[in-house]
């Protein structure tokens, strides 16, 4: 595939390049400027639109991106377009080829039809290429028109890595031409390597067990690096899906490409994996990291976001020494395809590529199709209605897929064995989506846009090891979504429009009531406000007074567990598992393996009896219909609530 270059205006010095041009480079002869343009956990998001709400959006899309990549051809003289992996699942159009469609001999892949179309010269896997198992990763590769490469994925062990006998190249070394300054053209070697978290094996456990072996990313790179410059290579690229984590090396880490930035030889890397973007603020306090010059260990590096949101791009100024070349200077960065508004909305800053568009029509119509009809039933209605004053349907589901899924992941880890609590909260609760924002699915089909209903969010799946008394704290601090309650008196306020609804997370696995009576232990936005208040009550697991020393297992999300809302047992510390999949995806799974849900809640929470005493709360006027089969609590309807919304009474 011929190479392209930048005229971008660049100053090779000392401190890296100066811009002195948005589109042209300086370089003199004997001087070329290569521009390295990355995509990264792409996850099939080849059109602009979100197949879960079924809309079109102009924040996610490889035809978007490709209007970037073609942006910097035209402006350039060499350029690489490498893509850092997990490009095979995560959302419907994934689901719909490999759950669906199938992939026989011959197929091809969509998402790997959009990336010929573009024109890639390399790519790595990411760990969600092995979702589907092995069969069918090797014949969706089969039609990639550039070579995929990873060197820590090996079907047998050797005494050391150059020994193994990997599922894919360890590395290849692209021959190009390259223009300098002057016009004249050189060969070079350019080496690309790739890796992927190791955690693989723990994740895809039923497809890798037994088939592969998985080596740690640093310990690889030792290894086949300095073979690669035997080999001739010029300049070495790491495409490394593994995030910018912890600066010191540990074995297996699963975010390790600051270590790695450490491996000599290796001139730029290109990062995934964990859905961010670098250079960005984000990285400014990690250690070995300068998020200002887009480095790691002084090495150029960027991550290009995910679904297509960016488009990573790396300059290096490359010059002759001797026989071989080396960098003198590089900048990075990360170029959106879409901006934010301050008023939250959002503007497309590229357009689409219509000859990606057009390479996968026929799959993106198809998906259309799949994710408005059934995946599963469900026997019970899915709303959110009373979501904030009983146990909840739709809430529920959330929580039994979420167990289902960390129960398979805790299998073969220290963990297993701990018991298992699923920590939920409703996100369509109205308030200021006004009085239809609820969860509605009638009994009988569900489809896979109806998820999106039932799970807003993009969020991760989390495992959080806790204890029994972290578990009452983690209660006691969603507990605070309700007023205090005066006992023997009627109809008052219940719950507090201060605090968010995805604050007020359910427990389930344990059994537990409210008493309403007494003050929150907490403030809206988490501090310790009244550290003597109990308003857990009768807080139960098997049957038993909860054990407060006991350690139990939540199943969550990345934003809870990362510290989100300010949750005790959740700030970022107790994380025991990171999930490579959302929410929304173990959700679908769920349904799917089960073919017909029983989402009915099973009211393992309820407010405390305060004799001679109501409640008043506002929720959509369809909730009626529901008001009767509420478990736990005595609802009544109580005239029209303000803007549209139903009042309705709880006697406690």
């Amino acid at each position: 595939m011929p190479i392209s270059l930048s005229r971008r205006s660049f100053l090779a010095s000392s401190a890296g390049f100066i811009a002195l041009h948005p589109f042209s480079v300086q370089a003199a002869a004997g001087q070329v400027h290569l521009r390295l343009m990355e995509t990264t956990d792409l996850h099939v998001h080849v059109f602009p639109y979100d197949y879960y709400s079924d809309r079109p959006v102009d924040t996610v899309g490889l035809a978007r991106t490709a209007s970037l990549i073609g942006d910097i051809r035209a402006e350039a003289t060499n350029s690489l377009l490498l893509d850092n992996g997990d490009f095979l699942q995560g959302n419907p159009m994934g689901d719909y080829i490999a759950y669906e469609r199938g992939m026989k001999e011959g197929d091809m892949h969509p998402v790997i039809t959009a990336m010929n179309t573009v024109g890639y010269d390399a790519s790595t896997l990411g760990n969600h290429e092995f979702n589907y198992g092995l069969s069918f990763l090797m014949k969706s590769l089969a039609g990639a028109g550039f070579p995929v490469v990873c060197a820590n994925i090996a079907k047998s062990t050797g005494a050391t890595p150059r020994e193994d006998e990997t599922l894919l190249p360890p590395y290849v070394l692209l021959d190009r031409e390259l223009t300098d300054g002057a016009g004249n053209r050189h060969p070079i070697k350019i080496g690309i390597i790739g890796f992927v978290p190791p955690q693989v094996m723990n994740w895809d456990r039923k497809h890798l067990e037994g088939n592969v072996q998985a080596r740690d990313i640093v310990e690889a790179a030792r290894a086949y690096v300095p073979e690669m410059k035997e080999k001739g290579a010029d300049i070495i690229i790491a495409l490394s899906h593994s995030g910018i984590g912890a600066a010191d090396l540990t074995d297996g880490m699963e975010n390790a490409s600051v270590p790695l930035a450490m491996v000599e030889g290796i001139d730029a890397i290109m990062t995934g994996h964990s859905h961010l973007v670098f250079p960005s603020s984000t990285y400014a306090d990690f250690a070995g990291v300068d998020a200002d010059k887009g480095t790691i260990h002084g090495t150029p590096a960027v991550m290009g976001g995910y679904w297509g949101s960016h488009m990573g791009l790396i300059d290096l100024m490359l010059e002759r020494d001797g026989n071989g070349w080396r960098v003198v200077g590089h900048a990075s960065e990360a170029r959106p395809i879409s901006k934010r508004n301050e008023d939250r909305s959002v503007t497309a800053l590229v357009e689409s590529s219509q000859p990606v568009l057009e390479s996968v029509q026929a799959e993106h119509d198809a998906t259309l199709a799949y994710v408005r009809r059934a995946v599963g039933k469900t026997d019970a209605p899915l709303h959110s209605y009373f979501a904030l004053v009983a146990d909840d349907p739709s809430v529920q589901i959330v929580s039994i897929a979420q167990i289902w899924y960390i129960s398979q992941m805790m299998k073969g880890t220290e963990y297993e064995g701990l018991p298992i609590l699923s920590a939920a909260a409703p996100f369509k609760a109205g308030g200021r989506g006004g009085p239809d924002y609820y969860t509605d699915v009638s009994v009988g089909d569900v489809a896979i846009k109806n998820v999106a209903d039932l799970y807003l969010y993009p969020n991760t799946v989390r495992a959080v090891k806790v204890t029994g008394a972290q578990v009452k704290d983690w209660l006691e601090r969603s507990a605070g979504i309700f007023n205090q309650i005066e006992p023997g008196k009627a109809d008052q306020p219940l719950l507090n429009p201060a605090f968010p609804s995805y604050n007020f997370d359910v427990m389930d696995g344990v059994t537990y009531e409210i008493d309403l009576s007494q003050p929150s232990k907490f403030s809206t936005k988490g501090e310790l406000e009244h550290p003597e208040a109990n308003r857990i009550v009768n807080l139960m697991f098997n049957g038993a007074p909860i054990d407060p020393d006991q350690e139990f297992i939540v199943a969550t999300n990345n934003y809870r567990a990362g510290g989100g809302g300010d949750f005790p047992g959740a700030k970022g510390d107790t994380v025991v598992f990171e999930g490579p999949d959302t929410n929304r995806d173990v959700i679908v799974r769920y349904i799917v393996d089960q073919g017909t849900i029983s989402p009915k809640a099973d009211g393992n929470w309820r407010f405390s009896a305060l004799p001679g005493t109501s409640v008043l709360f506002e929720t959509g006027p369809k909730a009626a219909a529901y008001a009767d089969a509420v478990p736990g609590v005595s609802i009544s309807p109580a005239g029209d609530g303000p803007d549209g919304f139903a009042r309705f009474r709880i006697e406690l």
